[in-house]
């Protein structure tokens, strides 16, 4: 696209912006943050401050990995799963890997099943262990997380701690979470 094209798009999504700011509703850009109406031709910005997780998971795990979903969220997280962001008529491929791309966390949900499946997951580890390598040696990014007895692949068992979420999802979950918040706080100095 040429720069006067993007220019005359970034005007037309700044004037639909303040359109939907003058008539009172708030209106949320995913990853930046959020505007608010403040009455009398007023705005204000709340950027997006929750650490990013991009959920990666096969479709027959689908149930844990909605309840993880849903645990990240109430833990103060803004988690990435394709079945709760991906909108129809998106270019779903180029979305995930833009999800992966700018996602704090990248959470890879292990189990037999995932395993020993070809497809959409393999593809995505590979992508998230290829963003990895851009992210600094102590900052923690990629976690493997097993939802059940199961190896995970040599190449990153040999490199990476996994948590397990079994037998004790919520003991499980605990130190994810404590790993991400910490890993954060460190990031955020």
């Amino acid at each position: 696209m040429s720069a006067p094209a993007v220019q005359s798009e970034a005007r037309e999504i700044a004037r639909l912006v303040r359109r939907c700011l003058e008539k009172g509703a708030s209106v949320e850009i995913e990853g930046l943050g959020v505007f608010r109406p403040q009455g009398k031709g007023r705005f204000c910005f709340e950027p997006a401050t929750r650490p990013k997780v991009f959920l990666a998971y096969v479709q027959e795990d689908a149930a844990a990995a909605e309840r993880l979903y849903r645990d990240l969220k109430r833990a103060g997280f803004d988690p990435w799963m394709d079945r709760k962001k991906l909108l129809p008529g998106q270019n779903w491929p180029r979305s995930i890997q833009q999800a992966i791309e700018v996602a704090d966390y990248f959470v890879a949900c292990f189990s037999e099943r995932a395993i020993a499946k070809r497809g959409c997951f393999q593809a995505e580890l590979r992508y998230a262990l290829d963003c990895a390598r851009r992210v600094p040696f102590e900052r923690t990014y990629f976690i493997p997380v097993r939802l059940e007895e199961c190896r995970v692949p040599t190449r990153i068992r040999e490199k990476i701690q996994y948590v397990d979420l079994f037998p004790d999802w919520d003991r499980g979950f605990e130190v994810l979470v404590a790993a991400m918040k910490a890993a954060t706080a460190i990031a955020r100095r």
